[in-house]
């Protein structure tokens, strides 16, 4: 089971972006089923901005994520109830096994298409919907490295990773594709990406989690079925065709 921590530095503000300086032991646990800006404001910080992530040396399973933040109340936690998936059976006497997996995504954008690609039947949460390129990180991986391997095992592009855009985590109990019952917390690193040269989709990693990629166009992403990682940067307007590293 990984372990993620939140490297906390003041936020200065500004439209430079300038930070105050970063205090070493300012660390803070993402607990299991916990959205990282709960964890933040559970011990008072506040509006995170997100810098960048990586692997403490000596440490493969610990992925440190540096965040930016403002001062503020404290808001204690409140753990929620993770949701069952839709239709899951259970055995009798079957156990529940926590599992928190880091994943790194990609926005890209060129020439007003977004990559996206279709999760496949063996993904039970959300056959046929589609995403952004990108997938679970290998112990002791670095994200940016996981995260151009995962894009060109799903969709054969070379991609070149530009800053974090935003970290989700998203809790429920669920069929893992291995047929064990997860109490499953994604952590989702969602970096803004480039191709320069772009070419049509091929899925390399034939047989697992990628049915099909696709450069779709941002007016028509709307006709697809999308996962929520998906929904919630097109909602707060993060899919443009936005700079990449």
């Amino acid at each position: 089971m990984s372990r993620v921590l939140l490297r906390v530095c003041a936020d200065a503000g500004g439209a430079a972006g300038l930070l105050d300086e970063c205090d070493p032991t300012a660390l803070v646990p993402l607990r299991h089923g916990e959205d990282p800006r709960a964890a933040l404001a559970a011990v008072g910080w506040h509006d995170p901005r997100w810098l960048g992530a990586s692997r403490p040396a000596g440490e493969p399973e610990t992925v440190e994520i540096e965040v930016a933040a403002r001062r503020g109340e404290v808001t204690p936690f409140v753990p929620a109830v993770a949701p069952l998936d839709a239709g899951l059976d259970l055995a009798p006497g079957e156990e529940v096994v926590p599992h928190q997996r880091v994943a790194a995504y990609a926005v890209v954008v060129e020439g007003g298409a977004l990559l996206l690609t279709q999760l496949s039947s063996r993904v039970h949460a959300a056959p046929g919907r589609w995403t952004l390129p990108g997938g679970g990180l290998d112990p002791g991986e670095d994200p940016v490295a996981g995260l151009v391997r995962e894009v060109w095992e799903e969709s054969g592009q070379d991609a070149e990773i530009g800053g974090l855009l935003d970290v989700q985590t998203q809790h429920w109990v669920g069929r893992a594709p291995s047929g064990a019952l997860d109490d499953f917390h994604a952590v989702r690193l969602v970096y803004r990406a480039r191709v320069a040269a772009p070419s049509a989709p091929v899925v390399h990693d034939v047989g697992g989690s990628t049915a099909d990629a696709r450069w779709v166009p941002l007016d028509e992403i709307d006709a697809l079925r999308l996962v929520p990682t998906v929904l919630l940067l097109r909602e707060a307007g993060r899919l443009g065709d936005t700079p990449g590293p």
